[in-house]
């Protein structure tokens, strides 16, 4: 946590899987038709108290990079795996092997779409998942982290 003038700031980082960086462009009836940048924007007015780190990547092992690099040393991380959800046991093996808390968002109820997407390599990992509540669910995510966190 940062410390700025007796106030405390939790660190949390959210990483986003691939095609999270065509939000507001890719399939509007499914994600919606915001950018996740405008989304941030708004996400860190609603949360001034919090410092965000925002990473995205198209690429898993990029992706596993990120949890090694902020898992030791933020107060959470907000996670959309995306696809990789689904088929990454490099990720799953990843968040287990961090120390900070890591919350599971998808922006569409995975449960109700394809079979395959029934599957997560990383919900055993999480302290808990938020699906199907479109963007809204980083921000309750981050809700969680800041009645959580020290």
């Amino acid at each position: 946590m940062i410390t700025l003038q007796n106030r405390t700031m939790p660190n949390i980082t959210i990483i986003n899987g691939p095609n999270l960086n065509l939000l507001g462009k890719r399939e509007p009836g499914v994600y919606g038709n915001e950018s996740f940048e405008d989304f941030l924007a708004q996400l860190k007015k609603d949360f001034p108290q919090v410092h965000f780190t925002y990473f995205q990547s198209n690429v898993e092992g990029e992706i596993v990079n990120a949890l090694q690099q902020y898992g030791f040393n933020q107060d959470g991380i907000i996670i959309n795996p995306a696809a990789y959800t689904h088929t990454s046991i490099a990720i799953g093996d990843a968040i287990a092997a961090i120390q900070v808390p890591v919350i599971e968002v998808h922006i569409s109820n995975v449960h109700a779409r394809e079979d395959f997407r029934k599957i997560s390599h990383v919900t055993s990992k999480a302290v808990g998942s938020i699906v199907g509540l479109g963007l809204k669910g980083y921000a309750l995510a981050t809700e969680w982290f800041v009645n959580n966190t020290h």
